[in-house]
């Protein structure tokens, strides 16, 4: 299977920020338009140029974004933002169109169970009513992520053959998808599957740009990012403050926190654009707002050298 090499020390890393989408779609109360758009703001204010903002589902099966337009007109987009939402169908190309998104991302599931889990129909029919949805996007402009879940193990099948994986790859490149972005539904990721997934489908569709996706289940998500960058992959999505995990998967946790995320990227020598500080802040508003406990770590203990007054820490005594 064919490899690439390592991204180079100081190279660009993009950040996709998808807690406003994969994160608040699990939160059960209603959060209201006016905060999810705060959120979103101060999201961007922290440097962030990459956003899933939310998606064009049904508010039956997602009441959490039945808001979609709304927040999509409220928001502040600055200078170079890349603004994206995720979509089901047809009809969601038809409002991610109206709306005006700089892209979309599509999901298949690469095992039938959770295909049938997530959207209610096999692989293959998935991906045969994709060309209308594509036809759609492409006369609005619109670039298409195709997204594939499960895409390193089911909770529900197990194993997922990176073959599998490679084969979905080609048809969303065969359909006219300008990337694939690989997800990690339920953490079953590890650095073996990363790297065969990733070769496998270089060797499928070369030249398909591969972005990945992965969840915190197992504590491993960011040695899964690193077996990422030493394959050459410069495109990850994670989330503020840890926020995510699928409804319709069982086992389901929280993204990699895109607060983690940042701090390891630059304290290994990669460029992010990102004020970590700001974006701190960002995770801790998201964190008020939410009225929870979010399990990023430096939203805890803040960046590495960050200061305290040795007036206010306890001296040992004896």
């Amino acid at each position: 299977m064919p490899s690439q090499s390592p991204v180079p020390e100081g190279a660009r890393i993009t950040v996709c920020e998808v807690g406003p989408r994969d994160g608040f779609q699990n939160v059960k109360p209603f959060i209201p338009t006016a905060k999810k758009i705060e959120i979103v703001n101060a999201l961007f204010a922290s440097g962030l140029r990459h956003m899933q903002v939310t998606s064009f589902v049904s508010p039956r099966a997602v009441p959490q974004l039945a808001d979609a337009e709304e927040v999509l007109a409220g928001i502040d987009r600055p200078e170079g933002a890349h603004i994206s939402a995720l979509i089901a169908n047809r009809r969601g190309a038809e409002r991610a169109a109206t709306a005006q998104v700089d892209s979309v991302h599509t999901v298949v599931s690469a095992s039938e169970t959770h295909n049938l889990k997530n959207v209610n129909r096999p692989i293959e029919q998935s991906l045969g009513e994709m060309e209308a949805t594509f036809a759609v996007l492409f006369d609005a402009g619109i670039a298409i992520e195709g997204g594939i879940a499960t895409a390193f193990g089911c909770p529900f099948e197990g194993e997922v053959p990176p073959e599998q994986v490679a084969r979905i790859a080609r048809r969303y490149q065969e359909l006219g998808a300008t990337s694939v972005g690989l997800g990690d539904t339920t953490g079953m990721a590890t650095p073996l599957t990363v790297r065969a997934a990733i070769r496998a489908i270089r060797e499928a569709a070369p030249g398909l740009e591969i972005h990945l996706h992965f969840h915190n289940t197992r504590g491993v998500g960011l040695a899964c990012v690193q077996t990422g960058l030493s394959e050459g992959v410069t495109h990850y999505d994670a989330s503020v403050g840890g926020l995510g995990g699928c409804p319709f998967a069982a086992g389901a946790t929280g993204n990699i926190c895109t607060e983690d995320l940042v701090y390891l990227l630059q304290e290994s020598g990669y460029a992010t654009g990102v004020d970590l500080d700001k974006l701190i802040a960002a995770a801790a508003l998201t964190q008020e707002t939410l009225g929870t406990t979010l399990p990023g770590q430096v939203l805890k203990s803040g960046p590495r050298l960050k200061r305290h007054d040795p007036e206010l820490t306890v001296t040992a005594a004896g």
